[in-house]
């Protein structure tokens, strides 16, 4: 992981893509040129009342511009005051942070559950660019809102599932994977507990390595506080229990590391 650092920076671009997603570019070519698929973004709110910084995961990075992209859901106060923004206007942001995708294999599957899409982008982009690499990537979705769906089939052979059945594959992401045959060399994955607990099993019965990365509420961001831990199966360092920092060991671990 490179250096990190916190600034103010200028939004250069904010759009609404779905119910209560927002696209949002910022214009920080230091964190542009340093970050990798798999990392994250910290925003501060600039209301004294929210102090600790909000999560974003990196959904495009842009380094000939100098620009970063987070898709993000307004779930509170904080993310409700980032989708109020306006083009033009600067925000507070601490990053790279967190621990990216290691780009392996020749057959990649990706796996996106909701607010667990947007890191796909970026990580499909790469993925793209390897010689000789296919890429397949699952998406998960509520209901037929696919947002993002049309910008990742620029780089990989996307496949849809809808808890609804209203587009793609009515069930979770496994579904589709066993509707449509799909098989890899390497999973990555970014979404809800249950949906990786579900790939973790189904990765290791078919003995295929995979990348998880963790959706977890954080408080500092840089490992410090111990908030935002998960279970491991080795004992960490740091603490000297079964554990590690999703914000600073992770997000992303590799499947047989940790216990969910």
């Amino acid at each position: 992981m490179g250096e990190k650092r916190k600034v103010r920076a200028v939004i250069t671009g904010l759009t609404k893509l779905a119910e209560d997603i927002f696209s949002m570019w910022i214009e920080e070519s230091f964190m542009a040129g340093s970050a990798k698929a798999g990392q994250f973004l910290a925003l501060y709110s600039d209301s004294a009342e929210r102090l600790l910084p909000r999560p974003i995961s990196i959904c495009e990075i842009d380094r000939e511009k100098g620009r970063l992209r987070m898709v993000f859901r307004v779930a509170g106060a904080g993310t409700e005051e980032f989708s109020q923004k306006k083009e033009g206007d600067s925000i507070s942001v601490m990053g790279p942070l967190g621990n990216g995708y290691a780009l392996k294999g020749k057959k990649a599957l990706l796996f996106g559950g909701g607010i667990g899409i947007p890191p796909m982008l970026e990580l499909a982009k790469e993925l793209a660019q390897e010689p000789g690499c296919e890429v397949q990537a699952v998406l998960g979705y509520r209901d037929s809102r696919l947002f993002l769906k049309e910008e990742l089939e620029a780089y990989a052979r996307v496949y849809v599932s809808t808890e609804d059945g209203s587009a793609g594959t009515k069930g979770n992401v496994l579904d589709a994977v066993k509707e449509h045959g799909l098989t890899a060399d390497m999973i990555y994955a970014c979404g809800p507990k249950p949906m990786l607990k579900g790939i973790q099993k189904f990765a290791e019965a078919c003995h295929i390595p995979a990348q998880l990365s963790l959706e977890e509420k954080m408080a500092c961001g840089i490992g410090a506080c111990l908030a935002c831990v998960c279970e491991s199966k080795e004992t960490d360092s740091h603490s000297h229990v079964k554990n590690k920092r999703v914000c600073k060991d992770g997000p992303v671990f590799s499947a047989e590391e940790i216990v969910l």
